[in-house]
């Protein structure tokens, strides 16, 4: 394992009180309006979306600035886990931080226009220096301020696929968005293969790659210590999530993955999904079981030779929706993802 170098508080009641009080309108549902997948999705084994034409470039950009607005409207909070180990959570993905005398650690970066109000948000937990930030995968809602942060005197530390992915072009057919290249500034400094292990302030942080799940480029950061697992959008708490195809990602390494964090957990960990409030490991269980279930009823429907507009008439979620339906991704928008990346 490679490694950079420079007591438990609260209750289960607690963690389970305070993740009921973050708000689910964080999650990118009331930003977009996916359209169907049955027109849009990449074909099952697609390594990547199709490029845009310019015309539809320019309408992205369009869309990709309003979803950032929108995003920036929801207030930038903060939740305690540990006594050095704070959640922050509202517009873009969640983000967790470390404080002590080596310096600030940061997860993710949020969306560009809270740079502000992030910067406000971090100098207001302490006056220790960002010294890291690690990026838990690709997408701009957990990268868009890596820039900023780097120039105040971050180093960005991430999986190898992050700068990979990050370096090019890619589409999100399903949101409607395109994305140019990121800037040589944004990219990730270090990056690492299979795991990396830091120690900051005392504490234990482990960096694991899991394979293709959300994208191709997630990690887990588990703070041993601490006894919290940052699994970012491997968990979207509550919802059925994104699952980006045309970067790597597949319903069964989502099931694995959620598998890996699973075995990792015991009963007292705070566990931060990547949307949606704070979790632990009976919340984890329950989302997976989830994942399986409709990963298993389209697949039996899909090896039977049905196309993807039978299986979703043939709503094979329909008694989950009402629990799982209410996010950024919507019932037959999921159907269709599972579908295509089986």
């Amino acid at each position: 394992m490679s490694s950079i170098n420079p007591s438990l508080i609260g209750s289960r009641r607690e963690l389970l009180r305070a993740g009921g009080a973050i708000a689910a309108g964080a999650l990118l549902g009331n930003v977009f309006s996916p359209r169907s997948f049955a027109e849009s999705a990449p074909a099952a084994g697609m390594a990547e979306a199709p490029q845009s034409t310019a015309p539809a470039n320019a309408r992205s950009s369009s869309a990709l600035a309003q979803a950032r607005a929108e995003m920036a409207k929801t207030p930038l909070q903060t939740l305690k886990l540990r006594e050095n180990i704070y959640m922050l959570y509202g517009p873009g993905g969640n983000m967790v931080l470390l404080t002590g005398p080596d310096g600030k650690v940061l997860v993710d970066t949020g969306v560009a226009p809270v740079a502000a109000k992030l910067k406000q948000t971090l100098a207001g937990l302490s006056n220790a220096p960002l010294k890291l930030v690690i990026d838990s995968h690709w997408h701009f809602d957990h990268t868009d301020n890596n820039a900023a942060l780097r120039a105040a005197g971050a180093m960005i530390v991430a999986h190898e696929n992050t700068r990979k992915r990050m370096s090019t072009p890619h589409d999100l057919a399903p949101l409607g968005l395109h994305f140019p290249p990121s800037p040589e500034e944004a990219l990730p400094q270090q990056t690492f293969r299979d795991d990396l292990q830091l120690h900051f302030n005392g504490e234990e942080i482990a960096l694991t790659h899991v394979p293709p799940a959300h994208t191709d480029t997630d990690i887990f950061i588990h703070y041993r210590k601490g006894n919290v697992l940052h699994v970012a959008d491997i968990w979207f708490n509550g919802f059925y999530p994104f699952i980006d195809g045309g970067t790597g990602g597949r319903i069964t390494g989502m099931i694995s993955a959620a598998d890996k964090a699973i075995s990792i957990a015991d009963k007292d960990t705070k566990i931060v999904p990547g949307h949606g409030p704070l979790g632990d490991k009976a919340a984890l269980i329950k989302y997976r079981d989830t994942l399986s279930t409709c990963r298993d009823r389209i697949q039996r429907q899909k090896s039977t030779g049905k196309s993807l507009k039978e299986v979703t008439a043939a709503k094979p979620t329909a008694d989950l929706d009402g629990a799982w339906g209410g996010g950024m991704i919507n019932p037959d928008t999921f159907v269709a993802l599972v579908y295509n990346t089986l």
